[in-house]
């Protein structure tokens, strides 16, 4: 019996610490991870038009469907970064997380998502340009690893200078490595792609968006680590 609890000790004692929501534990902290919402309020966030958000925080999460522009911004730019959430779509959810936005005033005649590089989330179960997981119409995932509408899904960016790097669900599936990307318009590979944009001359700094496009996504858990 004594052996038996001694086992058990040790198993408790091995098992990994997992923070509550839209908190950090002490060994991120120590390792540099920086909370980015608290779960309770906007702090730290406005919409791309530079508004506060119509939206409050709803239930721990940011929702930025219908919050007032084409997406939910932390206020702070970055570079060289690993960024970790959670979401959960709605049926029909077209979404996703935007990085590298180097500004929010529009192109004329452009949306702003053409100032950033966009991490597609879709209610969809392929693995093309335009499902979760992609770099949007950019670099295609090698494998379709979302979970069922409904459900918590797990994404980690890393961006890091020239590449840029999606885990979804514990798997890596997305790499651009921006060098490559020479010509607006193009893929490395010749084909063709909407944005009128050389990638390896894109700034690598700029702000983290969450993209209202038309039906309810959740996030929370947002936390990231700048890179040395």
């Amino acid at each position: 019996m004594k052996r038996l609890s001694i086992l058990l000790a040790v198993v408790i004692l091995a098992a990994p610490v997992v923070a509550a929501d839209n908190e950090l534990t002490t060994q991120e902290k120590a390792d540099g991870w920086i909370l980015l919402f608290d779960g309770k309020t906007l702090d730290g966030w406005m919409t791309s038009g530079g508004l506060p958000s119509k939206v409050l925080v709803d239930n721990g999460t940011i929702n930025p469907h219908k919050a007032g522009h084409y997406m939910m911004v932390h206020k702070e730019q970055w570079e060289n970064y690993v960024l970790s959430l959670d979401f959960r779509i709605s049926p029909k959810c077209n979404s996703g997380v935007f990085i590298r936005t180097y500004s929010l005033t529009p192109r004329p005649g452009k949306d702003v998502g053409f100032n950033g590089i966009e991490v597609a989330i879709d209610d969809t179960t392929g693995a093309g340009f335009h499902d979760t997981g992609a770099l949007y119409d950019l670099v295609k995932p090698t494998k379709a690893t979302r979970k069922p509408t409904g459900e918590w899904n797990h994404l980690v960016v890393t961006s890091n200078k020239n590449v840029i790097e999606i885990e979804l669900n514990g798997e890596t599936v997305t790499r651009m490595d921006t060098d490559q990307w020479a010509k607006p318009n193009l893929r490395p590979d010749g084909s063709p792609h909407k944005f009128d944009i050389a990638y390896k001359d894109h700034p690598v700094k700029g702000y983290i968006g969450l993209q209202d496009h038309g039906s309810p996504c959740w996030y929370k858990n947002i936390k990231i680590k700048p890179l040395k």
